[in-house]
């Protein structure tokens, strides 16, 4: 059996709310290459039958026909407050916009209160996102970062005599953590189209399973898993097993068949759902991430946080960004349009690539992407690691449009197609 103990199910489940997570694994990412620049790859060569996106290749990634390349990205309509000299960052999924303003004001502010431990804001932070999710306080743990989080539920729900079922490929954490506590991993690849494949993932489950890990939107391939279909997998999924929901990229998604698996709470004892602070709100350097559960699951992985694990600054600047209205809405417009420009680019020079409801885009450049990146490191441009099972798909954050245009306008050189020409 699965060690955690049943939990009471009396929560009100809660509508989506305005809230984001974490990025963990620059360290988990496989070592760059020699600093190569490849050659036309053979694969390179736009589909035959291709048309604009959503059309898809036989996996269901998007292609259009070749044409000449456009202008480029239209301006940044704001300015980037946080920038700094140094290369172009594309590698991490943080928000090139943040932190806002509301938070670097926030942020200076808290530097009075610098000498006192964050006892009394962790509180208050902790009582606005309760109300937020409607749920009870003491069904919200904080973590250092949405990381944090993961980290405490794989020790709080796994043994070694247990094992851990996540998708392959998906964000690494969870897998991590399981190596440390020495528990099984049961790895279920990504269906045709890229999406969790929940069938497979729920028949892996067993009396064993301790833990069952949705990342929704999905990292690295920025697909969704729609309500229905997660609601039907909590279903079938064995009562004592956690269903761990990590919803950090959940405020870029546009698609309505999505939605918060929070809607849930109240039904599934066993659901714990995971948010970030680092994507929508700029704050990745800050460090600060959140799981909504059960009072007995978050008690459960209450007990394996870090004593402190939160500072004054971060949560001055959490409470400042969930009051700002219209903050979450403005800064999906501005990474969303990007990266549907990004995209409508991709199809005109015959590029495959995964439809993405986040701020990132996976694509696919017919080689073995490692001295691909090394490529556009020589260049300045930090991409995306490389995922041992899409070797030969390169990730790309969707930064300013500046930054965009400049990855843009360096891939056709590195990795060119019958629709653009090397420089």
């Amino acid at each position: 059996m699965a060690s955690s103990s049943r939990a009471d199910g009396g929560t009100h489940g809660g509508k989506e709310p305005d809230l984001t997570r974490r990025r963990f694994a620059g360290s988990l990412g496989a070592a760059l290459g020699g600093a190569l620049l490849l050659p036309r790859p053979a694969d390179a060569k736009p589909p035959a039958a291709a048309t604009p996106l959503p059309a898809a290749d036989p996996k269901g990634a998007a292609a259009s026909k070749p044409t000449a390349p456009a202008a480029a990205a239209p301006e940044t309509p704001q300015e980037v407050p946080h920038a700094v000299a140094g290369p172009v960052r594309l590698d991490s999924n943080e928000n090139p916009y943040g932190p806002p303003r509301v938070a670097l004001d926030a942020m200076e502010r808290s530097r009075a209160r610098g000498a006192r431990y964050p006892d009394s804001l962790e509180d208050e932070l902790t009582a606005v996102l309760a109300k937020l999710h409607l749920v009870e306080p003491d069904q919200i743990v904080l973590g250092c970062g949405s990381g944090e989080v993961l980290k405490m539920a794989d020790e709080a729900f796994l043994t070694p005599a247990e094992k851990v079922v996540v998708a392959e490929p998906t964000f690494e954490a969870v897998s991590a953590f399981a190596d440390v506590v020495r528990a099984e991993q049961h790895k279920v690849p990504l269906d045709r189209k890229y999406q969790h494949d929940l069938d497979a993932m729920a028949a892996a489950c067993d009396t064993r399973t301790g833990v069952v890990y949705l990342c929704n939107p999905n990292n690295p391939t920025g697909t969704i898993l729609p309500a229905g279909l997660v609601g039907a997998f909590l279903r079938q999924v064995p009562k004592d097993t956690v269903v761990l929901v990590d919803e950090a990229y959940h405020h870029f998604v546009e698609d309505a068949d999505y939605g918060s698996a929070d809607r849930w709470l109240s039904a599934y004892p066993n659901l714990v759902v995971v948010r970030t602070f680092s994507k929508i709100y700029g704050l990745a350097g800050m460090r600060l991430g959140y799981g909504i559960g059960s009072k007995s699951r978050i008690a459960a992985m209450a007990r394996h946080k870090c004593w402190s694990n939160t500072n004054t600054a971060v949560l001055e600047a959490a409470l400042a960004v969930l009051k700002e209205p219209g903050l979450v809405t403005e800064q999906r417009r501005m990474i969303n349009d990007t990266r549907r420009w990004l995209c409508d680019e991709l199809a005109k020079d015959g590029r495959i690539y995964i439809p993405s409801q986040t701020n990132f885009v996976m694509i696919r450049v017919g080689g073995d992407v490692k001295p691909i990146i090394a490529a556009f490191r020589d260049r300045d441009i930090w991409t995306g690691r490389r995922f041992a099972s899409m070797p030969d798909w390169l990730r790309i954050t969707i930064g300013t449009k500046q930054e965009t245009a400049a990855f843009l306008k360096a891939l056709r050189t590195i990795v060119p197609t019958e629709g653009t020409a090397a420089a």
